[in-house]
This record gives structure tokens, C-alpha cells and sequence, in this order.
């Protein structure tokens, strides 16, 4: 269903979800990951032969350096949003990842035979559904797990007397540098996975709900079926 076909429909109204940091953050992470991902296979695996002395083309610094400056972006964005959980409005609350209340317990089920086809259509959600919110949730401690062993590999090489240098107190807990390298790997290429997964179900409820899910991360507003006291909620969501 377009735009202009939901405006016309009085079942439905606009109502803004996404607030300003939640749509910053969600680009800047997503954005940050691209660059990270891209930046960081190349220092584990080069791939481009530089001929001539390092000093003439420093290359592999270049790429250091854009990781490392991407890196202080990514660990910024993660954190706000983390502290935004506690200080935003309604849709962006913690509540809405972790589900507590009544309905979003028993919407969890209900969203979950959704996805394991086991039901023709979701129960309805107005931000995050309970699973994709549950989901998110383990992706925001990768998220932490993947900049903690950042900064305890930047720490071997971290300028003597750089507060970055602390951070080295975590290696002997990951077990070593070889560890520590590994695991950032590896969540790197779950990040990776769930990218992909996470563009494909946005479409999917996009085309199912018919709510403009895709274009919310954009302009902040969803078409939501509208109940009685809707101009209450429009309020409370603003």
C-alpha cells in the first residue's frame, strides 16, 4: 500500500516512531561497520602490493588510521544509543528491546510462529516488535564485545602514557592478542550476517504490515492502524 493510498485511509495515521538520535545513531553504526569491516579485512589480510620504501607511501598506516578514527565513531554512536535507552522518549526506551510488559510477552510468541511460519501475519507492533527488539539486544553486546576487544588489541601499540593503553588489562582475561584478534573477527562477520538479515526482514515487514517500516528509518514516521484514543498516543509518542 503507497503513501497516498494510507494518507486517504482513515484506519490508518501517521505517527512519529524514530526520533533524530535514534535514526543518527542507526546510520552512523551501520555506516561505521562498513568501514570498519572493509578497513580492518585488509590489515588482516593485505591484498594491495605497495612497492617502494613504507615511508613513501604508508599505506597500511593510511588504513590503520582510518579504522582507528572510524573505530572512536562507532564506539560513540554505540554508547549514545545505549544511554538513550534510559533518557528517550517511549520508542527508543530499553523496554522496547528487552520485552517486560504484559503484551510484549505475549506478543513475542506470537511475533516468533510469524518468522517460523507457523502464522499468516505478526501481531502488531508500533516500534520494535518483541523478537526483532529481543534480537537487537544481543547485537548491541556484540556491539560491546567487538569494541572491548578493539580496544584491547589497540592498546599493544597505543603511544606510551595514552589512556588507550588501559585497556590492556583485558588480554589476559580474552585469553592473548591471537584471541582477542579472533573474536574481533568473527563478530565482525556475525555484524556482517545480520546486516543482510536485518535489510531482508525490514523488507519483508515492510510488504506484510504495510506500515512504511523501511522508509521510517528515513523520516521517523510509521502508518499505524489507528485505535481509539489516537490522538492520546500521538501525543505521548511526540
Amino acid at each position: 500500500m503507497n503513501h497516498t493510498a494510507l494518507e486517504s485511509d482513515p484506519s490508518f495515521e501517521r505517527v512519529y516512531i524514530w526520533d533524530l538520535v535514534v535514526r543518527w545513531t542507526h546510520w552512523l553504526i551501520f555506516l561505521s561497520i562498513l568501514v570498519l569491516s572493509a578497513t580492518g579485512i585488509y590489515i588482516g589480510h593485505p591484498f594491495f602490493n605497495v612497492t617502494g620504501e613504507a615511508r613513501q607511501h604508508f599505506f597500511m598506516g593510511t588504513v590503520r588510521t582510518i579504522h582507528f578514527y572510524t573505530a572512536i565513531v562507532f564506539t560513540l554512536a554505540v554508547l549514545s544509543r545505549i544511554l538513550w535507552m534510559f533518557i528517550g522518549p517511549r520508542y527508543a526506551r530499553w523496554n522496547q528491546f528487552i520485552p517486560v510488559q504484559r503484551k510484549r510477552l505475549r506478543d513475542f510468541g506470537g511475533t516468533l510462529k510469524f518468522y517460523l511460519f507457523m502464522r499468516r501475519e505478526p501481531p502488531p507492533a508500533e516500534g520494535h516488535n518483541p523478537v526483532a527488539g529481543a534480537a537487537y539486544t544481543l547485537i548491541f553486546g556484540l556491539y560491546l564485545v567487538e569494541i572491548l576487544t578493539g580496544l584491547s588489541l589497540y592498546s599493544v601499540s597505543a603511544p606510551v602514557g595514552s589512556p588507550l593503553r588501559w585497556f590492556g588489562v583485558l588480554l589476559p582475561v580474552i585469553g592473548g592478542p591471537q584471541w582477542a584478534r579472533w573474536i574481533h573477527h568473527v563478530v565482525m562477520w556475525l555484524l556482517l550476517g545480520f546486516a543482510v538479515h536485518h535489510v531482508y526482514s525490514g523488507w519483508l515487514m515492510t510488504i506484510v504490515e504495510r506500515t512504511g517500516t523501511m522508509d521510517s528509518i528515513f523520516s521517523g514516521y510509521k502508518w499505524l492502524h489507528r485505535p481509539r484514543g489516537s490522538e492520546a498516543r500521538r501525543k505521548e509518542a511526540a
